[in-house]
């Protein structure tokens, strides 16, 4: 018989580092540390240790499901980057689950709504595209789970997901804070 598929699922699109390990349906092992910066640093590590928990390797994954937002730029950046570059790396296929998906799998009440800076909140009703609006907007909001609960979450709707799925690719539903660098750019000599 063979073993049931194992599946990896992560998230760092808010204040938060999550993972979640699933063989089959079976949880093997959660983390989840609270942390307004660091994701990137940590990410990898934080992985390895819950692997290592588990008593498996990376070439043992079937799949890798990781969290595409909406939330903070550089945070989905991180995850996705860094499961494209896994499922690349080890040959398996890796989806791209949003945080608005999870709160619908939950089947709770109301409408899904994830928080975002200045009272704000990514929301999406039934049928529509997700957008930005006042929180205060919102009269019924289904709010994400805890962390490792979204890493977990993430992992199982990973794990039902056709393998034939497109690479992930962030959720962005507004244009980046960023600014143009004020700066002028460095004269660039040829050597020629």
């Amino acid at each position: 018989m063979a073993s049931e598929p194992l599946t990896l699922g992560f998230d760092t699109s808010a204040a938060h580092c999550a993972a979640a390990l699933l063989r089959g349906a079976r949880v093997m092992a959660t983390r989840a540390e609270d942390m307004g910066r660091g994701q990137a640093e940590r990410l990898m590590p934080l992985l390895q240790e819950m692997l290592d928990e588990a008593d498996v390797t990376w070439r043992d994954l079937d799949r890798i499901g990781v969290g595409i937002g909406p939330g903070n730029f550089t945070g989905i950046r991180i995850s996705v980057a860094a499961a494209r570059g896994l499922a690349l790396s080890l040959g398996i296929p890796t989806i791209g689950i949003s945080t608005l998906d999870v709160i619908r799998a939950q089947d709770r009440d109301g409408t899904p709504c994830v928080p975002a800076p200045r009272d704000m909140a990514y929301v999406q009703s039934k049928n529509s595209a997700p957008e930005l609006l006042g929180m205060d907007a919102v009269s019924d909001p289904a709010l994400p789970p805890a962390p490792a609960v979204l890493a977990e979450f993430i992992a199982r709707l990973a794990a039902q997901a056709p393998e034939n799925a497109a690479p992930p690719a962030p959720l962005y539903v507004r244009p980046a804070d960023a600014a143009p660098a004020r700066d002028v750019p460095p004269v660039i000599l040829d050597d020629a």
